[in-house]
């Protein structure tokens, strides 16, 4: 099995169909071995962007979507927070929803799937696409 999980832009382009979703993400995902995860650190974080109107999206439907793309929730939990901690940070890269989703990914461990050129540097756990 190998365990993908889904960075934010990921996920949302992959639930509007959007044409910036890269073709290598449709690929992994679409592998009958993958198992595909969305981190509840992204729901966090659309949350935060609706209620600041940064972000037009209706929560419930797609809380309501992930499961039916056949992709499960990944919960944050204390080991995630505690990685964090750990987590090199050179003053760059500061989003903490991003580093957030890379100790997840360290933690559980899966491959963190991700169209940010700055979250590439955070080693194996995490592979740019697109």
């Amino acid at each position: 099995m190998t365990r993908l999980l889904l960075d934010t832009h990921l996920v949302l382009w992959w639930l509007n169909g959007d044409s910036r979703l890269p073709k290598a993400v449709v690929e992994r995902v679409q592998m009958p071995e993958a198992e595909v995860f969305v981190s509840q650190a992204s729901l966090w974080e659309m949350a935060i962007k609706v209620s600041l109107g940064r972000l037009q999206v209706d929560l419930a439907e797609l809380e309501r979507q992930v499961p039916l793309q056949g992709f499960r929730w990944l919960s944050i939990r204390q080991a995630h927070l505690l990685a964090v901690a750990e987590l090199d940070c050179d003053g760059e890269h500061r989003d903490p929803f991003d580093r957030l989703l890379v100790c997840q990914s360290r933690t559980e461990p899966m491959l963190l799937l991700t169209v940010d050129r700055q979250l590439s540097r955070y080693g194996t756990t995490v592979q740019r696409v697109g």
